[in-house]
């Protein structure tokens, strides 16, 4: 499926569905807090392969205290073993954990691995900073949709570390774009075992000024990944928002039609 799809033509948007939706799949768009599934990913590989140490408790250091999405600046803990981290990043985009995390983890590593998965026009160029400097990268990462869906697809759960991965994406909190107007479970953790016309979600979202992104798994009739990335001009987050839930009823009726 491709061609243009209606909306604010002051926003575009970049869906995948691998071999069904393809709409500008290969430009390169800010991913927001998208990119945080680069260092969750490398995370879950060092956890499989016995490199990282899922108990270890890290320290974050005081400026890797930021602000934006989270709640570890407000609790009194200060050490967190890496699995709580990777959780805190991967359930409520805690930018603080994902600092720690990949200082933790390292940015070469995570672009090692990055480039293991097949991913070569997303990478996760810097921690989060807020705010970034002119002196700073310019975005926390970049991607494309193609890369991001065809990487969502791979976590089919038979690799110890798509287990690990679904695990943690499924305990996010944030449905408030792709499943938005889907009927699904906020609180189901679990993949279903059998078709059904409900809808399981595990995903990682994004959002910032002219940025909303989406990545993950749906599951209803068929298990499918998907990637939407939309930007736009300050000032256009409802387009946003209102474009990436479209995407979501065109992507859910696919996952709830099994061709087979």
């Amino acid at each position: 499926m491709t061609g243009a799809w209606t909306g604010d033509m002051s926003v575009s948007v970049s869906v995948c569905v691998p071999g069904e939706i393809s709409v500008a799949e290969d430009v390169e768009r800010p991913l927001a807090s998208v990119g945080k599934l680069l260092l969750l990913a490398a995370t879950a590989r060092g956890i499989a392969a016995g490199d990282l140490d899922p108990a270890r408790p890290v320290t974050p250091r005081d400026d890797e205290y930021v602000g934006g999405s989270g709640i570890l600046r407000t609790l009194s803990r200060r050490a967190w073993p890496v699995a709580d981290l990777a959780l805190l990043t991967a359930s409520v985009s805690d930018n603080t954990a994902t600092n720690a995390l990949l200082r933790h983890v390292g940015l070469d590593r995570v672009a090692q691995e990055s480039a293991t998965l097949g991913f070569t026009r997303t990478r996760l160029m810097d921690r989060i900073r807020e705010p970034r400097s002119p002196a700073d990268p310019p975005y926390f990462a970049v991607g494309t949709a193609g890369e991001l869906a065809r990487f969502a697809a791979g976590l089919d759960g038979r690799a110890e570390w798509t287990r690990i991965m679904l695990g943690w994406m499924a305990q996010n909190t944030d449905r408030s774009l792709v499943p938005a107007l889907l009927d699904h479970d906020t609180e189901e953790r679990e993949p279903p075992s059998v078709p059904r016309e409900t809808f399981w979600v595990a995903n990682k979202t994004g959002t910032d000024s002219g940025v909303r992104t989406d990545v993950g798994v749906i599951a209803a009739a068929r298990r499918i990944g998907y990637a939407v990335l939309a930007s736009g001009p300050a000032g256009s987050d409802y387009a946003l928002v209102e474009r990436v839930r479209q995407a979501g009823l065109k992507i859910g009726l696919l996952a709830r039609h099994d061709p087979g």
